[in-house]
């Protein structure tokens, strides 16, 4: 009889299902699933899909609750399901009403609001979730910006911010239950703050979380868009040890029409400009970065371009996506690459990324690391990496470790004294 959550997608989306779960469980609602769609790719669209029908087999008298952006930009795919028994929207999924009128039994069958109109975005209290050892904090969302390719403002609506005071009272919450590193997290991050008074932008947000916050040892932030990235955030890196040295930077094509047609804000020259500088202030800096593969119009230099950004820029993780057209996007009207084509493409660029993780664990072997404990025996060093630690250590805890060597996962260590 609990409320239980699946969630898919982005690390927004884990964060806002714990502000759900924790409605319902106020609220009294009982034996019921919140699924939490993704609408980045129709991939993510149909295992949400899939998941739903599952659940339903495997919990036949439980109530289903299906939202997020899937379910906020296309509601009649998941109210034409009659698996799904609400279909709320991403407005709505975070609000305490929404639990109450369920829990009371009068919650409409589909409530999915115009998200355009939402200019707010209110803080959430969670804690208690996740490994004990590192909490995410929203402090922002939605995105101003029309890439092509990109369903998501559809889905999020427009960029806004949570207050720096709201941010720090959380951070200072989880810190006191136990939380040894704090995640800041949003949608368009480095938007942070545009549309709060005075010159609050990410950089400041940070420095502010740090100087009030003494006693939280890590705080890391999540992807970013370089070009956004601004002076005082360069500088808290440079200056500040407590901010972890990672960054996952969104740059989808490593070429410079391809990004162009994505109307994306940066050009290749940029990206690797930003990690030459930002390894000159930061020599243990760390990168991941999101690529899309077999973008509408892609020849073979263009996707070549894209290959070889990935060893210019010394990147270590990569998260790859096969190109697909979503509703209402100028790319699924731009002319279509052969899905076969899309599918060889990402699984040539997937290969890159296993040799360029390779290559990082090669190069941290040996190095010693103040390791972030996540499972008894599994944790991960400040650049995010993954470290398997002999004979393990308390979840939870920070440990000083040496990488002895990995297994082209991740690193395998050992604890110093």
């Amino acid at each position: 009889m609990t409320v239980d959550v699946i969630t898919f997608g982005c690390r927004l989306n884990t964060y806002e299902s714990e502000v759900a779960k924790k409605h319902a469980q106020d609220a009294g609602v009982t034996d019921a699933v919140i699924v939490n769609t993704c609408a980045v790719t129709g991939e993510a669209v149909r295992q949400a899909r899939q998941a739903i029908r599952k659940l339903r087999r495997e919990r036949p008298g439980a109530k289903i609750i299906v939202t997020g952006c899937a379910a906020q930009i296309e509601p009649e795919t998941f109210a034409d399901m009659e698996e799904a028994d609400h279909v709320i929207g991403n407005g709505e999924k975070t609000s305490a009403a929404t639990f109450l009128s369920l829990a009371a039994g009068d919650l409409a069958r589909v409530r999915v609001n115009d998200i355009a109109s939402v200019r707010e975005t209110a803080p959430h209290m969670i804690s208690g979730f996740g490994s004990r050892a590192r909490a995410y904090v929203e402090v922002q969302n939605g995105c101003d910006h029309r890439c092509t390719f990109c369903v998501i403002p559809f889905g999020r609506g427009p960029s806004r911010s949570v207050a720096a005071g709201e941010v720090v009272r959380q951070i200072r919450a989880l810190v006191e239950e136990g939380y040894r590193e704090v995640v800041l997290t949003g949608v368009d991050l480095t938007s942070y703050g545009a549309d709060l008074p005075g010159e609050m932008k990410l950089g400041r947000l940070v420095r502010t979380v740090l100087r009030l916050v003494p006693e939280l040892p890590r705080l890391r932030i999540s992807s970013i868009d370089t070009m956004e990235a601004d002076e005082a955030l360069i500088d808290a890196f440079a200056e500040e040890e407590r901010l972890m040295p990672h960054l996952h930077l969104s740059l989808q094509s490593g070429d410079n029409l391809i990004l162009k047609r994505m109307r994306r804000r940066h050009a290749r020259e940029d990206v690797i400009s930003f990690c030459r500088e930002m390894r000159e202030i930061r020599p243990d800096m760390v990168f991941g970065a999101d690529f899309i593969a077999g973008f509408p119009t892609e020849d073979e230099t263009m996707f070549a371009n894209t290959m070889r950004l990935a060893d210019e820029c010394g990147l270590s993780f990569m998260h790859v996506f096969p190109y697909s057209p979503r509703p209402k996007t100028p790319a699924a009207r731009m002319p279509q690459l052969d899905r076969a084509l899309v599918k060889e493409r990402a699984a040539r660029l997937r290969e890159k990324a296993g040799e360029r993780l390779g290559a990082h664990l090669e190069g941290e072997r040996g190095k010693v690391f103040e390791v972030l404990m996540e499972r008894e025996r599994v944790g991960r060093t400040p650049g995010f990496t993954e470290i398997e630690i002999a004979g393990g250590a308390e979840r939870g805890g920070i440990v000083r470790a040496r990488a002895t060597g990995h297994d082209k996962r991740h690193l395998i260590g050992e604890c110093l004294a």
